[in-house]
């Protein structure tokens, strides 16, 4: 089993996927016959290949709910928001059925068919959605989680992961103080027992206990987390809880020995094999379909600048292993915008960038000739964004681990880009470094299909451009 399929939230979300495939699918079913029952004919040759008709739409207006994000874990939205991203996805999936239609005809089902079961899909995934919502709130589902510390790292918990939706599979208790910290957890959310340990979970039906004591050093009670152990209870690491329930590594408590020891970090011949594959064949793609609108982009470009001024842009990037390489991007600042020879982040509505420039940066176009530094072996298709020398020598003094991010190739999409927005400062830079390396340590080739197709969000919504 993949490592980030253990997580309980994303198993109630394949379960979701499933459920919202089967609802699809018996929405086709029941637009043939309401759009058929006056045609007994029509409806019998229609039904004969039902089942394969209605996986291909249930699977269709799920892939394009997948690319508007609808299954990520961690989303964080109001309820018009799901139906607006809802909205979009039926769309796009609607637009694939039509053009899956006209490349195999033998699949058309009709177009009042396809609007009834649109609509009535619509209607019934909404439904679910709103039900399932409300479902993963009930306490009584949850995962109940004691913290074994009250002081600086168990305190994280409770400041970075303050929203409902952060703790939408878990129920913390509580935390228990130990001897040897600082108790910095407000004084409501500390249980102080005198039972033993094995006993205090068993009578508040503990699922997991999460280790988060400052000093762990000699100061553990092991004889009673083994007893817990034994008992079935799930003994964790403060940082494993946070991977695992936050899709990020935090920082201020990583220490070398949790990421030696903890797993993952898969540079295997056959990943290695299978991520070059996935690359060259995605590139591929994406450039068989993409080359109008690099066309497009190249016009616009001259016609905005005129003759003689340069389209691509060349800039030396960090790569893997810290050998540098030249990134291709469709040119969307002004030729002076460095005349200084100053490295510089874009700033929000930065001047330097040009009309076309502030377009292609929104829906990502400037970034396509990177295809072509996928298919030379530079980049990844997924991976860690590629930054500048400059920049690099300036974060790896000021951020630890920063240099990690260099094992893999850098990509042109990647974990971070969906989970945070641009990053033009140091603090920010952090913050991304958290998702790069929980994609560094977890990646997988179906990880890297999910960050491929819910790309397609980033672009219709223009998440994190400047």
């Amino acid at each position: 089993m993949l490592r980030f399929l253990r997580r309980q939230s994303v198993r109630w979300l394949v379960l979701l996927g499933l459920c919202e495939l089967m609802l699809l699918a018996i929405s086709l079913c029941l637009a043939t016959y309401l759009r058929y029952a006056h045609h007994p004919d029509e409806l019998a040759e229609f039904s004969m290949h039902m089942p394969e008709r209605a996986l291909v739409f249930g699977g269709s207006i799920v892939f394009a709910m997948v690319a508007m994000g609808q299954y990520q874990a961690h989303m964080r939205t109001t309820r018009f928001g799901l139906l607006a991203r809802q909205a979009v996805a039926f769309v796009l999936g609607g637009t694939l059925l039509v053009i899956g239609y006209y490349v195999v005809p033998q699949a058309y089902v009709g177009r009042g068919v396809l609007a009834i079961a649109l609509t009535l899909g619509f209607l019934l995934v909404l439904g679910l959605r709103l039900a399932f919502l409300q479902l993963v709130e009930v306490e009584a589902l949850k995962r109940r989680v004691l913290v074994l510390g009250a002081g600086t790292r168990a305190a994280q918990i409770h400041n970075q992961m303050r929203r409902r939706t952060d703790r939408r599979g878990f129920h913390v208790v509580g935390y228990i103080p130990h001897a040897r910290e600082t108790i910095a957890v407000p004084e409501q959310h500390l249980i102080r027992y005198k039972l033993p340990l094995h006993v205090l979970v068993q009578r508040e039906q503990i699922d997991e206990v999460v280790v988060g004591v400052d000093d762990r050093r000699g100061h553990l009670p092991m004889d009673a987390l083994l007893e817990c152990r034994q008992a079935g209870v799930t003994i964790t690491d403060l940082t494993s809880f946070f991977e695992r329930e936050a899709g990020r590594l935090q920082l201020t408590i990583l220490d070398p020995s949790w990421l030696v020891f903890s797993g993952g970090f898969n540079g295997t011949p056959l990943r290695q094999l299978s991520k070059r594959c996935f690359d060259l064949v995605a590139a591929t793609l994406l450039l068989l379909l993409c080359w109008p609108l690099m066309l497009l982009e190249m016009l616009a470009i001259r016609l905005e600048s005129g003759p003689g001024q340069p389209i691509l842009y060349r800039q030396e990037r960090v790569g893997e292993h810290g050998r540098t390489f030249l990134l291709l991007k469709f040119r969307s600042m002004r030729t002076d915008a460095e005349r200084d020879g100053v490295a510089r982040w874009a700033a929000k509505n930065d001047d330097r960038v040009t009309r076309v420039g502030r377009i292609s940066r929104k829906l990502r176009l400037d970034e396509l000739p990177q295809l072509w530094n996928v298919l030379k072996g530079d980049m990844s298709i997924v991976g860690p964004r590629p930054e500048r020398p400059q920049f690099v020598a300036d974060l790896a003094t000021q951020i630890r681990y920063y240099t990690l991010r260099h094992c893999l190739k850098p990509g042109l999409a990647g974990w971070a880009q969906l989970s945070y927005p641009y990053g033009a400062t140091v603090e920010e830079a952090a913050e991304k470094l958290k998702y790069d390396l929980f994609y560094v340590k977890n990646h997988n080739l179906l990880l890297d299909l999910l960050i491929l197709i819910q790309t397609v969000e980033v672009v219709l919504f223009g998440r994190g451009a400047r």
